[in-house]
C-alpha cells in the first residue's frame, strides 16, 4: 500500500468510527441519559470547588500544579483509550476526548487540593497522593466501573490506575518544585 492510500484509508476508517461513537453518543450518552448528568456532574462541581477553595495568593504555582496533572494524565489516557486499555463509556460530547471530565476537572482539582493543603500545612504530599491514589483508584474507579461508566481490558485494572496516579501526580509535584526553584533563584 502507498503513503497516500494508507492516508486515505485512515481517514475513510476515522470517519466511519467518528460516525459510530457520534450514534452511540447520541443512543446512549447523550442528554438524557442519567450518565450524561454525571459525567457533566464530574466535570463542573470539581471547577466550582477549586473556584471556590484555591489559595489566591499562590494561584500560579498551584494551577501550574493542577495543569500539569491534566496535561499527563490527558496524555496516559489518550494512549489507554486508543489501545483500549481503559476505556470511559459515557462522555460529555462524542469531539472531546472520552475521559475530558476526569482528566481535565476531577482528578486535577483533586491532587491540586492536596497539593495546595499539603504545601499550606507542611505536610508529606508524597504520602497524601499515595492515599488519594488510593482512593481515586480502588474507590472511585471501582464504582464507576460497577455502574458500567468505564472499562478495563487486556489486563488493565485499578491496580494500574493506581500506579499511574502516584506517578502522574509525583511528576507534577517534582515538576512543580523545579519550575518554582527557577523562579526563585530568577528573582534573586
Amino acid at each position: 500500500m502507498s503513503y497516500s492510500e494508507y492516508w486515505e484509508r485512515i481517514f475513510t476508517q476515522s470517519e466511519e468510527m467518528n460516525a459510530l461513537i457520534a450514534s452511540y453518543w447520541r443512543e446512549y450518552s447523550g442528554l438524557g441519559t442519567w450518565q450524561f448528568w454525571v459525567v457533566l456532574a464530574l466535570m463542573v462541581l470539581p471547577l466550582v470547588i477549586v473556584y471556590l477553595s484555591v489559595d489566591r495568593t499562590r494561584i500560579f504555582e498551584i494551577f501550574f500544579f493542577g495543569y500539569t496533572v491534566h496535561i499527563l494524565w490527558t496524555y496516559a489516557d489518550s494512549f489507554l483509550e486508543r489501545y483500549s486499555y481503559f476505556v470511559h463509556t459515557y462522555f460529555i460530547l462524542p469531539m472531546f476526548p472520552y475521559a475530558l471530565n476526569m482528566t481535565a476537572a476531577a482528578l486535577p482539582v483533586g491532587f491540586l487540593l492536596i497539593y495546595q493543603y499539603c504545601t499550606n500545612r507542611k505536610k508529606s504530599f508524597l504520602l497524601y497522593t499515595i492515599i488519594a491514589s488510593a482512593v481515586f483508584a480502588f474507590v472511585f474507579a471501582a464504582v464507576e466501573e460497577w455502574a458500567g461508566m468505564i472499562h478495563f481490558n487486556k489486563g488493565m485494572n485499578q491496580f494500574y490506575i493506581f500506579l499511574i496516579d502516584i506517578a502522574i501526580a509525583y511528576a507534577a509535584y517534582f515538576l512543580t518544585m523545579f519550575v518554582k526553584r527557577m523562579s526563585e533563584n530568577i528573582k534573586g
